[in-house]
Formats: C-alpha cells, structure tokens, sequence
C-alpha cells in the first residue's frame, strides 16, 4: 500500500472515533464513510477495548515480524519435513506452519498472516513427487559423475546414439486429471469396473549431438486370454533394440534401469554377443527421474485422462496417436531430457 493510501485509511478511522463518541450507529457511520458495516463493527470492538489507539492501524501487513536470521531458520525447518517435527504424515499445511512458527519463535501469526509470509519469501502450496524409501540418493547424485558420464565418454568415442529405455502400462481404468465442476459437487468419471485388459508400452528416447532426437516404441495388447504374454520379455526388447540400430544406422549406448526384464540371462547374452556395436549402462535403483523416457510416459497418460473408453481397442488407439504426435516432436522429446538435469556429450 502506498503512504497516500495508507494516510487516508488513517483520516476514514479517525473519523469513526468521531461518530463512535457522538454515539452513532454502525450503519449510520458505514453510509457516512462509505466503508463497510463490517469495518466499522470492528473498529468499534476495537475502540472499546483499547480507545483511539486500538482504532488505528497497527502498521502494514506484509510487514514481517521475524528477522531475517529467524525467517532463514523457518525455512530450514520446514525442508526437514514435518515428520521431524512430531506430524504423523509429510503435509505441510498453513495451520501447521503457524503453530511451528509459535514453537520456534514464540510469536504469533494468522493462518492468513502464515500465507502472506510463506507467499512473501518464495514458497507455495505444490503437489509433491514421489520418491521411493529405498531410493540411494548418494547414488542418484553422482550419476552424472560416474556411470552416466562413463556411457557418455563412450558414446563420444564411437559417435554412437545414447536411449533411454523403459516401459509402462495402461488399464482400462484412466489417470485422473483435473476438471471442472460446481462447488460441493465432485465429479465423477465412470469407468469398467472389471478387468478388462491392458495395453503395455515399451520406448526408448534417442540422443546424439548433431542429430534430430527420436523415440522408438512398441505397443502390445493383453486381452486376459489363455497362454497370452501379459507384457514384453526380454526377446522383445532384443527386437527392439536390433530395430533401433536398424533405424538409427549406427551404435548404440543403452541407459535402463534395473527391473527384471533387463537382467535375464538371455538379454546378458545378447548383449555380450553385440558389444561391438551395443553398451549398456544401468541407473541407480528407483530413480525414474533420471530417465527421460518416463516423461514421455508421462505425456501419453496426460492425454488419457479421464478418458471414458469401451474397450481395449480405444486405448490402444489413444496410446498409440499421442506416442505418433511425440515422434514427430523432436522439441518434446528434447525437453524429457532437460527435465531430468542430464545432457548427452558435446
């Protein structure tokens, strides 16, 4: 607020004080100032409790009553979690920060007053990733130092391709997105209820300097029929890797995590069998944001939402036009490797 704002806010309550003592009522004072009856009631709880002074404004409110020092501690504490500090669960919630903020410094804040503070210093009510208990952070950090910038070396003194390789599934059932609805009324999206089948998903996002990114995918359908593959085996993602060298025409360093599938023993034969034109290099357990093939997941699940599908058939039409409309994109596929803070070699 501006000090000429600030002065003629200052001029309106002295003014009540005027009609206060004269006796006046609140909707006789609100007409004359033009303010609302709500104010006035207020102002004059507050002059009968404290007189003139209690009527006057007490400063700006955006004016923080903590230090800087105590606004650094604030927010140590709050990036270690609630769970440090006695809550069952890891919310964050403005009620929560205001009763640490009384804890920690004695001094007390509004659940409006917590918001403007948190607003105020950069922080904001956000939906959380999740990360996996067993995950190694150690591991994950100095990845771009160790394997990965091993794969990396190695791909510049071949002038191979790195991919990223990874899979997914859909059901019947579709991701929930966000829509609109009238207030008090949630809606509803209907689904089967039964199982009904599932498409699943394998790709691989393709880099090298110089060269438009790609991604190359598989779809396979499981209708719940007997002796039918649920997913993909190992001798699919043999087939796919040979049909990406076929395409790529050149190399090829594989990133991939460390699910079943990838540690068979025959794909550990196929791979020793090809090390002339094939390496593989694995990342750290449960650490999907490493892999930018993940985003690309992510995109296609996106575009489902909430779809309302008859059968299978739908599904896999949907999968396979957003995965289509991705190939085409090589900006999109570019920005899945962005998002994971890695980069191919220079």
């Amino acid at each position: 607020m501006s000090d000429v704002g600030r002065v003629a806010r200052e001029r309106i309550r002295l003014q009540a004080v005027v009609h206060f003592e004269a006796g006046e009522k609140n909707h006789d004072v609100a007409a004359a100032l033009r303010v609302s009856e709500r104010s006035v009631k207020r102002w004059r709880r507050a002059w009968r409790e404290r007189g003139r002074a209690g009527v006057l404004s007490q400063g700006s409110p955006g004016r923080s009553r903590l230090g800087e020092a105590q606004i650094a501690r604030l927010e140590r504490e709050l990036e270690r979690g609630p769970l440090v500090h006695g809550w069952t669960d890891q919310r964050w919630t403005l009620a929560r920060i205001k009763a640490l903020i009384g804890r920690l410094f004695r001094a007390s804040y509004t659940v409006e007053g917590t918001w403007r503070l948190l607003k105020r210093h950069g922080w904001s009510c956000q939906q959380p990733a999740r990360r996996a208990i067993e995950r190694d952070d150690d591991a994950v950090e100095g990845v771009a130092e160790g394997d990965l910038a091993a794969g990396k070396r190695t791909a510049a003194e071949r002038g191979a391709w790195i991919l990223f390789e990874d899979e997914a599934g859909q059901s019947m059932t579709p991701p929930r997105a966000r829509t609109w609805g009238r207030i008090g009324r949630t809606p509803v999206v209907w689904v089967r209820g039964r199982g009904s089948g599932r498409v699943s998903m394998t790709g691989m996002t393709c880099y090298k300097p110089g060269e438009r990114s790609r991604l190359i995918y598989a779809i396979r359908e499981y209708w719940g029929r007997k002796d039918e593959p649920k997913g993909f085996g190992w001798r699919d993602l043999r087939d796919l890797l040979v049909r990406a060298r076929i395409q790529l025409d050149g190399p090829i360093v594989l990133v991939q995590d460390n699910v079943r599938l990838h540690l068979t023993a025959g794909m550990k034969a196929f791979i020793e069998a090809n090390a002339e034109w094939l390496t593989v290099f694995q990342l750290p357990t449960y650490a999907p944001d490493l892999n930018p093939q993940e985003g690309v997941w992510s995109l296609v699940k996106r575009d489902i939402g909430n779809l309302a599908a008859a059968d299978l058939a739908r599904i896999t039409r949907a999968v396979k036009r957003r995965l289509k409309q991705i190939q085409y994109r090589p900006d999109v596929v570019d920005g899945c490797l962005a998002g994971t803070g890695l980069a191919t070699y220079e």
